[in-house]
């Protein structure tokens, strides 16, 4: 007789952390995505840190599920210090559970964090009646900023994958790397643009987006006097941010025998 409990295969998602309710919810939706597309029998997230559950108690969850595999995504933008604890905890902890654990790899350098950004583009021209073809347009990209040289490569990565279709595409930084918010919006107005369209370029609508890059980009405008900018919603729920991750868990479950 065939055991059909140890068939059952589990998604987890680790994400940073954040205490905004907001975060847990987008990655409730996104966990229900790719639980439905990618035929999971469980998906959950957890958290590196700030707030639980944690890595520990989000492997705990999938055994408890019945999973005799999981497949570990981990859901950050850029590698660096962040990215290796996480896989590095998975790891370990899988390990001591005695689970079959594969971890594929974060978001960064896929075309589709690109396409995601011109969508949240073209869906806030729309919104804002912008009439300026995106060739007439220029963007400014804010990202959270890291010491790691490796984040700022898979920043620019997503920057110059938008160059061919925009005017201009511009970068900053909210903190930890250069040039910062004000430098950026500053360097963005000296090429006279018609329009300039900011886009948030983080995953989850939490304490930064809701207060940190708006106080920094207003404060910025108010000083150099520009005003035909409009700001794009961040990246959040998105269909091809869940495909992503069903392709990310592909790949390594493809490549150590997971069917």
């Amino acid at each position: 007789m065939v055991n059909l409990q140890a068939q059952k295969k589990a998604l987890l998602i680790i994400d940073r952390g954040s205490r905004e309710p907001e975060v847990r919810e987008e990655l409730s939706q996104i966990c229900s995505m790719a639980k439905s597309k990618g035929g999971y029998d469980y998906a959950d997230y957890c958290f590196l840190e700030v707030i639980p559950p944690f890595i520990d108690e989000g492997i705990k969850r999938c055994v408890d599920s019945g999973a005799s595999s999981v497949t570990i995504v981990p859901y950050f933008l850029y590698p660096g210090m962040k990215l290796k604890d996480s896989v590095n905890q998975s790891a370990r902890i899988s390990l001591e559970n005695k689970l079959k654990a594969v971890i594929a790899k974060p978001l960064s350098y896929h075309h589709a964090m690109a396409e995601v950004v011109r969508e949240r583009i073209t869906r806030a021209k729309n919104e804002h009646a912008i009439r300026q073809e995106d060739r007439e347009c220029d963007v400014l990209l804010v990202g959270h900023g890291s010491s790691d040289k490796a984040a700022r490569s898979a920043f620019l990565y997503v920057a110059n994958a938008l160059r061919p279709f925009y005017r201009n595409v511009g970068f900053c930084f909210l903190e930890l790397d250069q040039p910062e918010i004000d430098q950026g919006i500053k360097k963005a107005i000296g090429s006279a643009p018609k329009v300039m369209i900011i886009m948030p370029y983080f995953l989850h609508r939490g304490a930064h987006i809701k207060n940190d890059v708006v106080k920094e980009v207003n404060a910025a405008l108010q000083k150099y006097g520009f005003t035909n900018v409009y700001m794009t919603a961040h990246l959040g729920v998105d269909e091809k941010l869940v495909d992503l991750v069903i392709e990310r868990a592909r790949e390594v479950e493809k490549s150590s025998g997971i069917s």
